[in-house]
């Protein structure tokens, strides 16, 4: 809606377009062309035009990365300790405050369907994982590590440099000892 304002459609022409059937309401003050092919990834493309300074984090970055067989209830997001906490009616957000050095440590920034989406890298997901891994689960946790196992070259160097931002590196190195 902002966007399409700032080139001078007003609300009206919106509505009015959402109305003959021109226009999809994707969610509060997102719409798209009908006509568009579907988006791949309609969850995090929302959130990320909604909050374009938080990243995705834990559960749906592993869903996105592909580390897990979970599926995300809500889209996981990180935010700076002095941000304000993302809230949105659909699709359901799940905030957590980071700190400057792990929010701003391993952001990858990926195109999807033309939107910018912010999301850590496979590493410091598994990093931010086992700093979560009372509210995950520990069978959540290994089994990502496990995937990360099978389908990448393991890069142990990063997977080090981000548990020692997340705090969880004593942790992490006993659970790396064992399975790499």
């Amino acid at each position: 809606m902002s966007e399409a304002l700032r080139y001078g459609i007003s609300r009206y022409t919106l509505y009015k377009m959402r109305d003959s059937g021109v226009l999809e309401r994707v969610s509060r003050g997102i719409y798209r062309l009908v006509e568009l092919p579907p988006i791949s990834q309609p969850d995090l493309v929302t959130v990320s035009l909604r909050f374009p300074k938080s990243v995705v984090c834990l559960i749906s970055a592993l869903s996105f990365h592909e580390m897990t067989t979970q599926i995300p209830h809500a889209v996981s997001v990180a935010v700076s300790r002095n941000a304000r906490m993302p809230s949105l009616d659909y699709p359901p957000v799940q905030a957590y405050k980071f700190s400057e050095d792990a929010f701003q440590a391993g952001i990858e920034r990926h195109l999807i369907d033309g939107t910018t989406v912010q999301v850590y890298s496979p590493e410091k997901t598994l990093a931010d994982c086992f700093k979560y891994r009372n509210k995950l689960g520990m069978d959540v946790v290994l089994e990502a590590l496990k995937l990360y196992r099978s389908q990448r070259q393991v890069n142990r160097d990063a997977l080090i440099k981000y548990a020692r931002v997340c705090r969880v590196e004593k942790v992490m190195r006993a659970y790396l000892e064992v399975s790499l």
